[in-house]
């Protein structure tokens, strides 16, 4: 299928030149047009109905795209987007998307609902996707990352995160540190791996591969992940979790093994979901201001709609914050 992005190379123009093409919402020499427009004739490229259609206006509906609604973080997330897009009478729709086909098809079908804007987490999107957002002019904002070919985006460092709270744990004395991370391709998990690893080589500890452990970002993934790491005889006197959720499922583990916690094994979180502090013992942990990120999300698209942005991509960081409770 031919995508936008082989039009903009074809015509010898940007993606999205072609955009302005397609859409009509900026001006465009008109050599540049006759070449794009010939270029998409001869392609047989065909652009999204949303990007005809958005010519007719806004619709005040924004979208929110995340791999699963299992995790509390992302409904924070919504709901820091729905602070500041209520009183602008916007409507925001949330759609789970877990896996790369899911991803697509969720974008297409929210083309084709003539959204206004999207935000949506980068892994799992196929990058033809967001060409197709461009295409159509359609803002979008990135969780966590940098989405391909670049665009706003809004983010905190976990890899600077992860290094604090394993940190915290290598100055309470523990030796033998663990990592159970959520699936191994998923940024976050890559991110928080670099800090865990980064804060042991700086105190001198090993790097043990047997150390690290991924599984999935959910309690079942967290008993499972760490049922590898206590039945060994070995085991480590501490786990870095990759998030809250995971962290749950290794409290789950190591109380059916009568291992005490922290006496036995020190345990970190991450994200400080409210979960977080509601377990015994309560969970230290990083806290990742989902709210926030929301409404910053929130505020970057509205000031694209209203055309204050300029063309640059923005990004804006977050502070993250270690929050000390009983289980470390």
């Amino acid at each position: 299928m031919v995508g936008i992005r082989d039009v903009a190379e074809a015509a010898g123009v940007s993606v999205s030149t072609v955009s302005q093409v397609v859409t009509g919402k900026r001006p465009v020499s008109a050599a540049t047009r006759a070449r794009v427009e010939a270029e998409i004739t001869r392609l047989g490229y065909r652009a999204h109905p949303g990007a005809v259609q958005l010519r007719g206006g806004r619709t005040g509906t924004i979208a929110l795209i995340v791999p699963t609604l299992e995790n509390p973080f992302y409904p924070l997330v919504a709901a820091g987007m729905q602070d500041i897009l209520v009183p602008h009478d916007i409507l925001l729709t949330i759609t789970d998307s877990s896996g790369m086909d899911r991803s697509s098809k969720a974008i297409h079908r929210l083309l084709s609902r003539r959204v206004d804007a999207m935000v949506a987490a980068p892994w799992g999107l196929p990058e033809a996707s967001l060409d197709d957002l461009r295409a159509a002019g359609v803002p979008f904002v990135t969780l966590g990352k940098e989405p391909p070919g670049g665009g706003d985006f809004v983010h905190t460092d976990d890899v600077s995160g992860a290094r604090v709270i394993t940190t915290h744990l290598i100055e309470r004395g523990r030796r033998r540190i663990a990592f159970l991370g959520g699936e191994e391709p998923l940024i976050p998990t890559q991110q928080r791996l670099e800090g865990y690893r980064a804060a042991l080589q700086a105190a001198g500890h090993p790097l043990r591969d047997d150390d690290v452990v991924f599984a999935e970002y959910t309690r079942e993934g967290g008993r499972t992940g760490a049922a590898i790491l206590l039945d060994r005889d070995d085991r480590p006197d501490a786990i870095v979790a990759a998030n809250d959720l995971i962290a749950i499922g290794v409290l789950d583990t190591a109380r059916a093994r009568s291992l005490r916690v922290p006496d036995d094994l020190a345990l970190t979180g991450y994200d400080d979901i409210d979960a977080a502090s509601l377990v015994s013992p309560p969970l230290t942990t990083i806290l990742n201001p989902a709210r926030e990120i929301g409404r910053a999300c929130a505020r970057l698209l509205l000031e694209r709609l209203d055309g204050e942005a300029t063309d640059v991509a923005r990004a804006i960081a977050l502070s993250t914050r270690l929050v000390v409770r009983d289980s470390s």
